[in-house]
């Protein structure tokens, strides 16, 4: 039997014997907005000052923010990761595409009563059934069975229906639109929404707030990958365009009343673009997609709920992609399956402000086409120390960018009993034989 079928059976039993007090209390929203390709460099909340992003600033300020996030520095693997609640070495098969038998959080809400949306990019294959599959009830994205334009008169496909946009649309315009009209629909019930968005992701072009904005412009696949139909100097108007997006949400739900009863979050799913290079706290960033270092993984993460966060908190927890799903479960009181195996750590007591020991070391597993041999990395890391696979060792305290690991002649008692301690985290982790094949 799938893991889908058994924990639906398993979910089904629970529900039918849901206690009357439960039952009787309202059960908050959850909305996670995960944006694409976005490092922390680029919010103001996090010291940067080349961009615009005055909501998500005042989400932070009104809310608790996360210094130390931690993404895949790709795409795919994060999106599964963060669905599924488990490290990529377990479930990881290859890139745009989820496995069929994935449990996602979209199932767990959907069997628990809430309305489940999705919205925006979707990247992981099984044809427009796919969202459906996975535990969404409606869904608005781009990237399903075809990879049509995403930015000015994009190809969405809209609850199982290619639809094709020539009149000067902007494609996270409509996304955004339609997730408002989900709240709307649904205000008076629990909902969940989840919005991994199309901004900030190259092709870099004009916004409808831009200048230059080309209402008649339509790239096609050939040309929306090609590097010469872009413009890096964009990317600053698409981060301002991804910041009004979030606004647009948060003013639904502010017009609805449900901002105290609604838990919004927002992250990244990787860091940026390596041609985009910002600045923060008076130093330069290189954009590090596709790379492991800090560049590479560390991301925004935003949670504000207002009457429940505290305003004006920042953490310093090591924040795992794999956490998500306990967190939202655990935020909306829906209780785990016992035989649903996740990895994360639910920070839902740092989002109460609750004391709670969260974990001290952080593991990684990325290759981003499932080949040993590609683009990827495998690590186990504490808030200093840093250990691949491959046997590098790194003080990320006096080398940020990673460009000289210590000899192992060199390691003073204390990192050899460190290293020692993220050798093992790997090894309890680590895909068996997937080096030898």
């Amino acid at each position: 039997m799938s893991r889908t079928l058994k924990c639906g059976a398993w979910l089904a039993a629970w529900l039918a014997g849901f206690s009357a007090v439960q039952a009787s209390e309202t059960r908050p929203n959850v909305i996670l907005i995960m944006s694409d390709d976005q490092g922390y460099e680029t919010v103001g909340a996090y010291g940067q000052t080349d961009y615009h992003t005055p909501h998500l600033d005042a989400l932070a300020a009104s809310g608790l923010r996360f210094d130390q996030a931690h993404a895949t520095p790709v795409c795919t693997p994060t999106r599964v990761k963060i669905m599924s609640g488990r490290y990529n070495s377990r479930n990881y098969i290859r890139f745009g595409e989820m496995a069929r038998d994935v449990f996602t959080f979209g199932h767990l809400f959907q069997q628990a009563g809430y309305a489940t949306y999705i919205a925006g990019k979707w990247q992981l294959g099984h044809g427009r059934q796919g969202p459906y599959h996975f535990g969404f009830d409606e869904y608005c994205l781009w990237q399903v069975d075809r990879r049509p334009p995403r930015y000015p008169n994009p190809g969405l496909e809209i609850n199982g229906e290619r639809v094709d946009f020539r009149n000067g649309e902007y494609g996270p315009d409509i996304v955004t639109d339609h997730i408002n009209d989900f709240i709307r629909r649904h205000h008076e019930q629990p909902f969940l929404v989840y919005y991994p968005m199309i901004l900030p992701h190259w092709p870099f072009e004009p916004t409808p707030d831009s200048p230059t904005w080309d209402p008649s412009r339509r790239l096609d696949e050939r040309e929306e990958r090609s590097r010469r139909h872009h413009d890096v100097k964009y990317f600053v108007d698409m981060v301002a365009y991804t910041d009004k997006m979030v606004g647009k949400i948060v003013a639904q739900l502010e017009e609805l009343g449900l901002r105290e009863n609604t838990l919004l979050l927002f992250t990244a799913d990787n860091g940026t673009d390596r041609e985009v290079v910002s600045r923060i706290d008076g130093r330069e960033v290189v954009g590090g997609k596709l790379t492991s270092t800090d560049a590479g993984t560390r991301v925004p993460l935003i949670a504000n709920w207002p009457g429940t966060i505290a305003a004006g908190r920042v953490n310093d927890d090591l924040i795992c992609f794999t956490s998500f799903f306990p967190t939202l479960a655990e935020v909306a009181r829906i209780p785990l399956p016992d035989d649903l195996p996740l990895d994360g750590q639910s920070f839902a007591p740092v989002l109460r402000g609750e004391p709670v020991e969260m974990r001290d070391w952080l593991y990684m597993w990325w290759y981003r086409n499932n080949d040993p041999g590609g683009a990827g990395d495998e690590f186990a890391r504490t808030h200093r120390f840093k250990y691949y696979m491959d046997g590098r060792f790194y003080d990320l305290e006096h080398d940020r960018l990673e460009q000289q690991p210590i000899p192992p002649e060199q390691l003073t008692a204390e990192q050899h009993r460190i290293r020692d301690r993220l050798r093992e985290i790997i090894a309890e982790r680590t895909r068996p034989g997937f080096y030898d094949s």
